[in-house]
């Protein structure tokens, strides 16, 4: 039996949400902007370390808060699915600390709203257009520092023009969600073979 993994993408305006997520199925990159209105929903197949894993991911147009209940994720079409995800993408621009401002405001909110045990929901925080890092606000370092140690959530940078970290920052999302739905399980020969990390092939 084939796993679904549902991921929700979410990230202020313009950070690059849509095109890291074409640059990981279809290995395309689009140099004209068009905001995200509505969600879409994207269903990959991907191979990490021999077990094959349907993955849902939902790209989220920019919501103004995190939904707080169940009728609010329903009364809002574009945070449909959003509550009940495996795990979340958190993307901000390198370059505009504005955008960060919104991750850290989401991310604490899903610690706050989440369904269940919001400390083992996945979140990786994605820093996007790592090509323009001359223009950043803030050094690497300090950022994933703050991530990592107070958030207490996964770190990567990517460059979603060049498709640079792209197959990584998913790997890294999968094998976390991977190994944390697997603990639930108590299936700990197969945590071992996600945790090593080897491959992540998309279908």
């Amino acid at each position: 039996m084939v796993e679904t993994l549902s991921i929700a993408v979410i990230g202020a305006p313009g950070v690059g949400k849509t095109s890291i997520i074409r640059q990981f199925i279809y290995n395309d990159f689009s140099e004209v902007y068009t905001p995200t209105r509505t969600r879409y929903v994207y269903r990959p197949s991907v191979i990490l370390n021999g077990n094959m894993y349907e993955l849902k991911i939902l790209d989220v147009p920019p919501i103004s808060s995190f939904p707080s209940s169940s009728s609010q994720e329903w009364l809002d079409l574009r945070c449909r699915g959003v509550r009940n995800a495996n795990a979340y993408i958190l993307v901000y621009d390198i370059c505009c600390v504005e955008s960060f401002e919104y991750v850290k405001m989401i991310r604490q909110q899903i610690v706050e709203h989440r369904e269940g045990s919001s400390s083992e929901v996945p979140i990786l925080v994605v820093g996007n257009k790592r090509d323009l890092q001359r223009q950043r606000f803030m050094p690497r370092r300090a950022v994933s520092v703050l991530v990592k140690k107070t958030w207490k959530c996964g770190y990567v940078e990517c460059s979603a023009k060049f498709n640079w970290h792209v197959v990584l920052l998913f790997k890294e999302l999968l094998g976390i969600a991977v190994a944390r739905g697997l603990r639930q399980n108590h299936t700990s020969i197969r945590l071992q073979g996600a945790l090593q990390r080897n491959r992540c092939t998309i279908m």
